[in-house]
């Protein structure tokens, strides 16, 4: 499989209203998304959380909800709020320069950084919804870390 697969991944998010996490009020059912490890605080970063593996990582179209959010001091924040109880994956983008796509260098490796869920880890293709999925309750915030990956430095 190729790394295009991969830059289907990050196409998911879907464009949403930006948040300054900051500001966001929790929620008595959320997750809550935190991106850590970010280069720098250009640009956006772009979260899909999936409720099941039909679609992840790659269709939009099957996401259950998608945002796009600021960076702050290397981090972003991504809050869905009013979430039901279930089993849900996630995956995100560093889209630095805002054109909403993942970019590759002239041999095929992904320029922008990127992760999943579990820090699921992707090789030449994507990693399954089962290694970045997770349960949540329905009630209360929970934390989902992601640590951000960039292949090509």
């Amino acid at each position: 499989m190729k790394w295009s697969l991969l830059a289907a991944t990050v196409l998911a998010p879907s464009l949403l209203i930006a948040r300054i996490p900051s500001l966001h009020a929790a929620s008595d059912s959320e997750i809550h998304v935190v991106v850590q490890g970010l280069l720098d605080n250009q640009g956006r970063v772009g979260c899909s959380l999936f409720n099941g593996p039909d679609g992840f990582p790659r269709q939009k179209a099957k996401e259950f909800r998608g945002i796009w959010t600021k960076k702050q001091n290397h981090v972003a924040v991504c809050d869905f709020p009013n979430i039901p109880a279930g089993t849900y994956a996630v995956a995100v983008l560093d889209d630095s320069n805002m054109n909403g796509k993942m970019d590759f260098d002239l041999i095929g490796l992904p320029t922008k950084g990127y992760g999943f869920s579990n820090d699921a880890k992707a090789t030449l293709s994507p990693p399954p919804f089962s290694a970045a999925s997770f349960s949540y309750s329905g009630k209360g915030s929970l934390r989902v870390p992601i640590n951000i990956v960039y292949r090509a430095r």
